[in-house]
């Protein structure tokens, strides 16, 4: 089963999926230059889709190509409009804030197609922050895939495999088994209470999306192992509202490359250089990190 979407130009559809396959295949967001294979929920937790979607346009006339199970065959229209809200592709802040900062005009011009990417499974999105934490992005995607090969649901769409990552599995998971994945002790601990607190039902997208900024930074801190930067990263990349991570080292090297500082910045010096970003943030760290990741 499957249906076409297509998205106003331009919109470059590889380079924005392309934070998902950068640093290696995690199977759980996956991505290889022609298509996407993720899960995505429809309400309840027992409504997970897992679907494809391979690009079938060029920027000038973005579309893409999405095939799940037939199953799901009456929901077509909201699994279609699910998979396009994984694209922030309202730019108009980004517009705005370009009129007045020439740095990030150029990216703007250098790049006029790339929009953020969405993590929309909260539990997710903190196991990558997780595993993400003080190694490179290469390992962080290899203990993930791990962890969805020992603890997740693998779904087949098509001819392809993609994997989803679940609460329960976690939360009674046995120190000793996340560690024999080679997560530290801490992230192992971290794993699991989060794991626990998505079971127990404080990981709900909606509950989570109608915290303001400082009360969801509040909420997520509590749990272990998830620090300020982290819920930014929740924030920007799980609900897309507009915030700079400005202690994360990829953004202070991306702000300080960005705005040509003799050395790199500070997370203090990252939040005054892009004070006035504003609505745009979310946008503008995409740019700049993408930027970033050029040869």
């Amino acid at each position: 089963m499957g249906l076409d979407v297509a998205f106003a130009p331009p919109l470059d559809l590889v380079a924005s999926f392309a934070p998902m396959g950068r640093s290696g295949d995690d199977l759980v967001d996956r991505f290889d230059r022609t298509r996407a294979l993720r899960t995505l929920k429809l309400g309840h937790a027992d409504n997970l889709v897992a679907y494809a979607a391979e690009v079938t346009g060029p920027s000038d006339s973005p579309s893409l190509a999405i095939s799940f199970g037939t199953n799901h065959a009456d929901r077509a229209a909201e699994i279609g409009r699910a998979v396009e809200a994984t694209l922030l592709t309202d730019r108009s802040a980004l517009t705005e804030l370009a009129a007045a900062d020439e740095s990030v005009a150029q990216l703007a011009r250098r790049y006029p197609g790339i929009v953020p990417l969405l993590y929309r499974d909260p539990f997710a999105a903190l196991i990558r922050s997780i595993s993400a934490q003080q190694v490179n992005l290469r390992w962080a995607a290899t203990v993930r895939a791990r962890l969805a090969q020992r603890y997740g649901t693998r779904h087949l769409v098509g001819g392809w495999d993609v994997w989803s990552l679940h609460p329960e599995p976690l939360a009674a998971a046995r120190l000793e088994d996340l560690r024999a994945l080679q997560l530290t002790t801490a992230k192992s601990l971290s794993v699991i209470d989060v794991a626990r607190a998505a079971q127990a039902g404080e990981l709900r997208l909606s509950e989570l999306d109608a915290l303001n900024d400082d009360q969801l930074i509040a909420h997520l801190t509590c749990l272990r192992g998830i620090g300020r930067w982290s819920a930014e990263w929740f924030l920007a990349r799980t609900l897309g509202r507009p915030r700079v991570v400005a202690g994360d080292l990829g953004v202070r090297k991306a702000i300080g490359r960005l705005y040509r500082t003799p050395t790199m910045p500070s997370e203090l010096e990252v939040r005054g250089l892009t004070a006035a970003w504003g609505a745009a943030a979310t946008h503008a760290q995409a740019l700049a990190l993408h930027d970033l990741a050029q040869p």
